[in-house]
C-alpha cells in the first residue's frame, strides 16, 4: 500500500485501467453481437456490464488503498450503449437493476473514500462537426455518459473542441450552439480540453467564459500547440473557469521533446515535465500514462521527495 495522503493539495488521477493490477473491464464488439439474435446480445451485454460495475468497485478499492485521488471511467463500461441498432436502455438488459444499484454502490463508495470520478468520452464525440448526424451521435453518447456520471458521482465530463474545419471561430460557434441542447446535468459536467494540433487554451478561453464551461487544461498538449499564453499564464486562466477543483492533465513524450513526434505519450512522467506552478495548487492531474497506476504512484513519490528538498 502506498499512502497518498500526505499532499493534499495536488489529487492524482488514474486514467481507466491497470498495467499490473488484475482488475479488467470488458468490451465487445458490433460484429459479436450481429451474430446473435437480440435475446442473446442483450444477456451477453447484461453480462459485461454487470462485471464492469465490479471492476469498477475494485479499482475505486485499488485508488483507496493507494492514496490514488480520482479515477477516470472508461466511456464504453456499458459497451455500445447508444449504438443505432445494437443499443440498450438499461432496464431493458436482464440485470439492468442490478447494474445500475452496483454502480451507485461505487458512487457511495467513492464519495466516502473521498475519490473523485471522471469520463473523458471518444474522439467521434464532436460537438462543433457541420454534421447534423454526428452532433446529433454526440448528443446521445454524452447523455448515456451523463447517466452513468449520475450514478458514480462523477463531476467531470470532458472533451475536446473538436475540428477546426477552415475556421476556427465558426467551428466554436457551433459547439456553444450545441452544448445547450444537453440535459442540465451534462451541460453542468461538460468541460472542454486544449489539443495538440487545433485549439490552444487562448482559443478557448473566450468559450470557456462565454458559455460559462470550465477548461480542463493539458500541459502537455499545450507545449505541443503552442500559443501566446505561458504556462503560468494558461494555468492561472483555466483555473478561473471552475467552479469546483480544476482538473488539469500531465504526460511526458516517449521521444522527449526533441523527438520525431512529441506527441506520443511516455510510459512515466518526467518530473521535469511538471510545471512548477502547478506544485502549491489545490489540483486534480489525471496522469496520462502507459504504465497506469505505476506511473500514478511513481510520480506522487517523486513530487513528495522533490517537496521535502526544496
Amino acid at each position: 500500500m502506498v499512502n497518498m495522503k500526505s499532499e493534499p493539495s495536488i489529487r492524482l488521477g488514474l486514467c481507466c485501467a491497470f498495467l499490473n493490477e488484475p482488475i479488467k473491464f470488458r468490451r465487445t464488439t458490433v460484429k459479436s453481437l450481429g451474430a446473435m439474435g437480440r435475446s442473446s446480445s442483450l444477456e451477453k451485454i447484461s453480462k459485461i456490464c454487470l462485471d464492469n460495475s465490479e471492476a469498477l468497485f475494485k479499482s475505486l478499492k485499488f485508488c483507496a488503498s493507494n492514496g490514488i485521488g480520482c479515477f477516470r471511467i472508461n466511456s464504453q463500461i456499458l459497451p455500445i450503449k447508444t449504438h443505432p441498432k445494437y443499443g440498450y436502455d438499461i432496464y431493458d438488459i436482464p440485470e439492468g437493476k442490478n447494474i445500475v444499484r452496483r454502480f451507485k454502490e461505487c458512487g457511495q463508495y467513492a464519495k466516502i473514500n473521498d475519490i473523485r470520478t471522471c469520463f473523458h468520452p471518444d474522439q467521434f464525440v464532436v460537438l462543433n462537426s457541420p454534421d447534423p448526424k454526428v452532433v446529433n451521435r454526440s448528443i446521445a453518447e454524452l447523455e448515456y455518459q451523463n447517466q452513468v456520471a449520475e450514478w458514480v458521482c462523477a463531476d467531470v465530463i470532458n472533451i475536446h473542441g473538436g475540428g477546426g474545419y477552415g475556421d476556427k471561430s465558426l467551428a466554436l460557434s457551433r459547439f456553444a450552439r450545441n452544448i445547450n441542447r444537453l440535459s442540465i446535468g451534462a451541460r453542468r459536467r461538460l468541460t472542454i480540453e486544449n489539443d495538440d494540433r487545433i485549439y490552444t487554451p487562448y482559443d478557448l478561453l473566450p468559450l470557456c467564459k462565454s458559455e460559462n464551461i470550465a477548461l480542463l487544461y493539458d500541459v502537455h498538449h499545450h507545449r505541443c500547440n503552442q500559443d501566446n499564453l505561458s504556462i503560468e499564464e494558461a494555468t492561472e486562466k483555466s483555473i478561473e473557469t471552475w467552479d469546483r477543483l480544476p482538473m488539469f492533465h500531465i504526460s511526458s513524450p516517449i521521444e522527449g521533446w526533441n523527438g520525431s513526434n512529441p506527441r506520443r505519450h511516455h510510459d512515466y512522467i518526467d518530473l521535469q515535465d511538471f510545471p512548477d506552478c502547478w506544485r502549491d495548487l489545490k489540483l486534480t492531474i489525471e496522469v496520462e500514462a502507459k504504465a497506469k497506476e505505476l506511473a500514478v504512484i511513481k510520480l506522487h513519490k517523486e513530487l513528495h521527495k522533490n517537496n521535502k528538498e526544496r
